[in-house]
């Protein structure tokens, strides 16, 4: 005898199938909407960390390709992804650029699911704007997402809010020159938005935004004027109490969160310009010192207060460190990927070198940790994928066209990638 389906036999428990089945949706749709979440530069954590799983291990033009989108403009700012969408920001500039006219600075939203492009709004127009670094471009710092809210960082060019339906909230220029152009974005900390206020300038600073007003909560003046730097703050917890450690030239300085307090500084002497953000664990900030020959990478034990340059640095590498590409920790090693395209090996507790290894290419963006796998990408198109661990062990190299500068983003089972012309959704095919 075949049983009848419950649905039919029973109302009650028809119904109670049916609430059943709603919940168990409600709860696939809260874990879609935290996986989805990849919210500033280096993602959740802000030191390049996805918890994703499923990803893709191989691509090409042609192999886990979701979909391949045009980005108009130029920008070399991280995609962030959040609520169905992935932002950036790009600088959109009629004729020869090296003639320096006018640029139009904007925010773009896309569709995950299809790519299609769904926000473009100018935040700013900038008539004249100043020269940049070769390797920089016009929109390098990465936006913020926080809710219904995304915060957008163009340097000296501006700051602004807006609602994720574009919709501007406020809009705002910190008032400094910086020499290469723009770099480092900003953190969030509660109601406040931090940025690093760095460049040739007789002032600089970091500084504290409301982020219902634009207008500054805070200010932490750098002791030294005229020094350029593109880094972007780390929030981290020790102890009892946050810090904001804020990487600039010639020192770094860990900062109370929520007044600007200076905690503690660690001086490098002939580094400025420098790039890399910072990353934290087993007790140690790990400190890219700048545009020195060659550049010092420190570990900094960070439960000083003051001056610590000589009491509180565990241990600092000398050779392979990179200029632009920040450090990135997994378990208990620490790897870096100099410009030259020289992956290093570490103990993050000694520093001492488990291995190197030539990858080829050169590298600007910063590796990201995701399934049990680290990426790096090329600035040729190319991303080497490597398995952890202290022998050396590539798993794959992936190719695609054009160049990149910009660091990937892991949310909702794929990779969003950023070329100087597209942005790509890499995703296992099913």
């Amino acid at each position: 005898m075949i049983s009848e389906p419950v649905s039919r036999a029973d109302p009650d428990a028809r119904r109670y199938g049916r609430a059943l089945i709603l919940f168990l949706l409600l709860i696939t749709r809260v874990d879609i909407a935290q996986a989805q979440d990849w919210p500033e530069f280096r993602g959740p954590t802000g030191q390049g960390h996805s918890s994703e799983r499923g990803l893709p291990l191989e691509w090409s033009e042609s192999r886990n390709v979701a979909w391949k989108t045009a980005v108009p403009g130029s920008g070399w700012s991280s995609p962030v992804v959040g609520d169905g969408r992935v932002w950036l920001t790009t600088a959109v500039q009629g004729g020869d650029a090296r003639r320096r006219q006018a640029v139009s600075l904007r925010v773009l939203a896309f569709d995950v699911t299809t790519g299609r492009e769904i926000v473009n709004v100018e935040l700013f127009h900038v008539e004249r704007p100043g020269f940049i670094n070769s390797k920089n471009s016009r929109a390098s710092p990465t936006p913020i997402l926080s809710g219904d809210r995304v915060y957008v960082h163009f340097g000296a060019d501006g700051t602004a809010a807006l609602t994720s339906s574009g919709d501007v909230l406020w809009r705002t220029r910190l008032g400094y020159e910086s020499q290469h152009g723009n770099g480092g974005s900003p953190a969030l900390y509660g109601d406040l938005l931090i940025v690093n206020i760095d460049g040739d300038s007789p002032e600089a600073y970091v500084a504290a935004l409301d982020i219902r007003t634009g207008k500054i909560r805070w200010k932490a003046r750098r002791r030294e004027p005229f020094a350029q730097a593109y880094t972007t703050p780390l929030v981290i917890r020790v102890g009892d109490r946050d810090q904001v450690v804020s990487v600039g030239a010639f020192r770094t300085v860990a900062y109370d969160p929520q007044s600007g307090k200076e905690i503690w500084r660690v001086s490098y002497d002939d580094g400025f310009s420098n790039v890399p953000r910072p990353v934290y664990g087993h007790g140690l900030v790990y400190i890219v010192s700048g545009w020195t020959s060659p550049p010092r990478l420190l570990a900094v034990r960070p439960d000083g207060t003051g001056d610590v340059s000589k009491t509180h640095v565990a241990w600092t590498l000398r050779r392979g460190v990179p200029y632009i590409s920040s450090p990135i920790l997994v378990g208990d090693e620490l790897y870096v990927v100099n410009d030259n395209g020289i992956l290093t090996c570490l103990d993050a507790r000694t520093g001492a070198s488990h291995w190197q290894q030539r990858l080829g290419g050169n590298y600007a963006a910063s590796p990201v940790f995701a399934d049990g796998r680290i990426h790096f990408q090329s600035e040729e198109g190319v991303t080497t994928v490597i398995a952890p661990g202290r022998e050396f062990r590539r798993l794959a190299s992936n190719q695609l066209d054009g160049s990149m500068l910009a660091s990937m983003a892991v949310s909702g089972g794929s990779l969003f990638i950023r070329t100087d012309t597209h942005l790509y959704r890499i995703t296992a095919s099913r």
